[in-house]
């Protein structure tokens, strides 16, 4: 490409050099002369280039007018876009003077030449095919000319054109020259210019902003760059420094190593703390990131799914996803095996964010289904009895959630009932023995309860002589046959008369003796002075006071997430009864509603009892009321009923913003209808 062999040359041995500058585009370009006399130039080579570009004729256009390739044209270019951390230094006299940078431009060797060149060469090939072409025919043919008049360009269109890469390199190539004279390095103009690069200010005064530590200095000189930083490999979402987790409080290196391990026994949790860490507050914390499933534990859906997030895979939201795998979550606490259709065909979710939730905590084994992934960690079952009870208490209320959300009953997916007969199976002589002495242990339990419950009717009967006070089991567990004696063994002793016991059937008002459940009354006198009377009404008041409206199914619910919440030992522990329940709630200022069901109705009868909140001494208690009187009488009300009967019982017409509170405080909304909260089947 070049005609000059390689040699040493320095700007100053150049006989001629000329430059000029687009400002706009701040792009240069140097013309150096090429000493064509030097022994390292070779002529032949420049008189072809020269012969290329210009052709044989050469005028004032030609680019080489000696017909030699005498010049040599070097164009700018932009080095780095980020001209902030580099200077120009200057050495002089033990002293470096820095001089900052705002532009530095790269010079590289022009081929326009070339392209020159080859324009000349496809001008004198078309030249001779229209040679050959003219002496083949005599005479050309007259051809029709079809004339068009191009239309107004419209403002996109004139956008787009402006945008274009043609319409740049046009608007960059009509930009003028602007010729530069060259000085050159030894020249005194030079000389003068280089004395910019010296500091003149330095009068001896001490610059303060430079005493820093070298560190500090040269973090000033070499400033990180935000490309650098992008550009740095990010660690995986997975992987995990120890050492910067063990900076963070305990709750967040609980929270990050259940998120990403997901399925931990508490053993293994405690070593990767350290010895130093108390049992006790990690076992306060995992409670709140996780669950308990055989013994060990999974990290809670919630921490895995947050709000506002979706699948990846089906884009359904998080709080379906977290329903769902609560579900896989809860039938392992049932078994050790969990079949991937059954819980697809449950959940209503598509195979891969199925496949994620058992991923999580199961393996698959062929022909068998998914086993959950550790073995059961009986130990810390033993240790820790009422970490476990709690638990259960907390999978109870799930429970009850995914059987009223996924209609467990409806699809299939009962508990056996206890009598169901499975397939014959023989029993050793040993078995036999261990079955009678369950048996006979669970005997011994009910004669127990029963001489407990024979006691308290003693000590009752003694406070109000005449009066035997019949009680409730202590558990849901007892057989109903227990219960049927109980009710037939109930006394109705009256032989007073008169006073107290003319209105008393068994200690309690005669309606309620009847055995209606929405008796309004109070409790048995005396009973409200007890510590657990006490905490269970200060649970159902406050309870109430943030949802105005409950069903017996959801209090119940409630009531299981309150108790796995207080500490072993609790006075609530000792266990409520629904009866007592129900009274308590009746105690408090708070009514049944009896809402009138479909006859086709799914809901269970604990679903059905409905209970509100009467009066909370707010200013919506007239219009709950009406409300309220309305549901005891309709499923299921339209919004422009309910507006119109609160304007007719209060007498005044109701803002928007008034009705929508009650109607917050008490109802949801489904398929355009109203229903109290809890009562809607969907």
């Amino acid at each position: 490409m070049y005609p000059v062999r390689p040699a040493s040359m320095t700007y100053d041995d150049i006989p001629h050099l000329s430059a000029k500058i687009k400002p706009k585009q701040q792009k240069v370009e140097l013309e150096m002369a090429i000493d064509t006399l030097n022994p390292n130039y070779c002529r032949s080579k420049g008189e072809q280039i020269a012969l290329n570009v210009d052709g044989a004729c050469a005028d004032e256009s030609s680019t080489y007018s000696s017909k030699l390739m005498d010049k040599q044209t070097f164009c700018s270019s932009q080095s780095t876009s980020n001209t902030a951390r580099y200077a120009a230094a200057l050495y002089r006299q033990g002293e470096l003077h820095l001089t900052p940078l705002h532009g530095i431009l790269q010079l590289r060797p022009s081929f326009s030449y070339l392209d020159k060149a080859d324009a000349k060469h496809r001008e004198r090939e078309a030249a001779n095919e229209a040679g050959d072409s003219s002496q083949d025919e005599a005479e050309e043919d007259v051809k029709q000319i079809t004339v068009r008049f191009s239309r107004p360009e419209s403002e996109q269109a004139r956008q787009r054109r402006v945008q274009s890469y043609e319409f740049l390199q046009k608007k960059h190539a009509e930009e003028p020259w602007v010729h530069l004279h060259y000085y050159g390095l030894r020249d005194s103009r030079s000389e003068h210019e280089r004395q910019y690069l010296l500091c003149q200010g330095s009068g001896g005064v001490e610059n303060t902003e430079l005493v820093k530590s070298p560190s500090e200095y040269l973090m000033m000189l070499m400033p990180p760059s935000p490309e650098e930083e992008k550009d740095k490999p990010v660690a995986p979402s997975n992987v995990l420094s120890m050492a910067q987790l063990r900076t963070l409080p305990l709750a967040d290196q609980i929270k990050i190593l259940m998120k990403n391990v997901k399925v931990m026994p508490f053993a293994n949790l405690m070593s990767l703390l350290g010895p130093s860490i108390d049992s006790v507050a990690v076992l306060r914390g995992i409670q709140k990131v996780a669950m308990l499933v055989q013994g060990n534990w999974v990290v809670k859906s919630d921490i895995l799914y947050p709000k506002d997030s979706s699948s990846p895979h089906s884009g359904v939201p998080a709080e379906v996803l977290c329903r769902g795998r609560d579900f896989v979550m809860w039938k392992f606490t049932q078994s050790r095996w969990v079949v991937r259709k059954e819980v697809a065909a449950v959940t209503k979710l598509c195979t891969e964010d199925v496949k994620d939730f058992l991923e999580h905590m199961a393996v698959v084994r062929v022909n068998k289904g998914w086993e959950f992934i550790l073995p059961s960690d009986g130990d810390f079952i033993k240790k820790h009895p009422d970490v476990v009870q709690r638990q259960h208490m907390l999978w109870t209320g799930i429970q009850a959630k995914l059987e009223k959300v996924y209609n467990l009953v409806k699809e299939g997916l009962p508990k056996k009932p206890d009598g169901q007969s499975g397939p014959a199976a023989l029993l050793s002589g040993d078995q036999r023995v261990q079955a009678a002495k369950s048996k006979a242990q669970q005997n011994h339990a009910l004669l127990e309860r029963e001489l407990q419950r024979r006691k308290e009717q003693m000590r009752a009967a003694a406070v109000l002589p005449g009066v035997r006070i019949k009680e409730e089991p202590m558990s849901e567990g007892e057989d109903e046959e227990d219960q049927d004696a109980e009710e037939d063994e109930e006394p109705m002793d009256t032989s007073l008369g008169g006073g107290l016991h003319d209105r008393l059937a068994n200690g309690l008002p005669s309606g309620r003796a009847a055995g209606g459940d929405s008796f309004n009354g109070h409790p048995l006198p005396g009973c409200a002075s007890t510590p657990v009377a006490r905490e269970l009404r200060a649970f159902v008041e406050a309870t109430f006071q943030r949802q105005f409206v409950l069903t017996l199914s959801e209090l119940k619910r409630l009531f299981n997430l309150h108790l796995a919440s207080l500490p072993p030992g609790h006075t609530l522990f000792s266990g409520i009864s629904d009866r007592m329940l129900q009274d308590t709630v009746l105690a408090a200022g708070c009514k049944q509603i009896l809402v009138p069901f479909p006859p086709q109705t799914a809901a269970s009868p604990d679903e059905q009892k409905v209970f509100a909140l009467w009066e909370s001494g707010d200013m919506s208690d007239q219009h709950r009321q009406v409300l309220l009187e309305i549901f005891s009488k309709n499923y299921r009300v339209r919004r422009n009923m309910i507006q119109s009967r609160l304007t007719q019982e209060c007498g005044e017409d109701l803002s928007k913003q008034e009705v929508d509170k009650v109607l917050k405080d008490c109802c949801v909304s489904y398929g355009g209808m109203w229903y109290l909260k809890g009562t809607v089947q969907s």
